[in-house]
């Protein structure tokens, strides 16, 4: 599935990263969930990699799957000189890594939607060793005001049948509330509107006041079982 923030607008979208999640919440419920120190990591719809080099301090190796192949290129041109990172270009069905081979699976916002991503979802399962951890971070819709434009934009998008949906594959999960800060005003109204309608984006650039925005996110995570599982 196309992703036209980032396929579109890389620029405007590394703005956006660079915004998220300013007090980190979301790298602390990672690491709550499963420390990937001296691990061997991989992150799946990475995109042009920006969440590479922040795993890279810790980690033992880490892999970057992206199937867009300008990202791929944005990707590897990012870690360039971090001899542990490599950039691979492939999807979420077709992982280019052997099984038993990591010991974590990230994914942000790329691909594990919900229904239909079952197929990702066994990929994410082959490759990684027993005992290994598949962390899905995705945004949350029923958390205002940045969950309201994504309804009104997605009108079909039903948030409750997606936590469903993660509760009967095994999932926990775990609400996260962050904040994204902006470096000016300019650059928060340019990530809105590559991120919503031009109706909706208006209504959120009119609501929203100075450089700070409230975003809820959901971790979901499942461990790979590390032994027998009887019936």
């Amino acid at each position: 599935m196309p992703s036209p923030n980032i396929w579109h607008w890389p620029e405007v979208y590394e703005q956006e990263n660079r915004a998220q999640d300013a007090a980190g919440q979301i790298w602390a419920a990672l690491r709550e969930a499963g420390d990937w120190a001296g691990a061997d990591v991989l992150d799946v719809g990475c995109g042009d990699g920006f969440h590479l080099p922040y795993f890279a301090r810790t980690a033992r190796t880490v892999a970057g799957v992206e199937p867009h192949p300008p990202l791929v290129a944005r990707a590897r041109a990012r870690v360039t000189g971090l001899p542990e990172v490599r950039v691979l270009a492939g999807g979420a069905e077709s992982l280019p890594l052997p099984d038993a081979s990591v010991d974590l699976v990230h994914a942000r916002t790329a691909y594990f939607f919900g229904p239909g991503c079952e197929p990702g979802l066994a990929e994410a399962d082959r490759v990684l060793r027993p005992g290994g951890l598949l962390a899905i971070v995705d945004l949350d819709a029923t958390c205002p005001p940045y969950g309201d434009w994504m309804r009104a934009d997605l009108p079909r998008y039903d948030p409750a049948e997606v936590e469903r949906f993660f509760a009967r594959q095994g999932f926990r999960q775990r609400r996260v509330d962050t904040r994204w800060r902006f470096a000016d005003r300019a650059t928060l109204e340019a990530v809105l509107r590559i991120e919503f309608s031009a109706e909706v984006a208006g209504r959120a650039i009119a609501a929203t006041d100075g450089l700070t925005l409230p975003v809820g996110y959901r971790l979901h995570t499942r461990r790979k079982p590390s032994g027998l599982v009887l019936p």
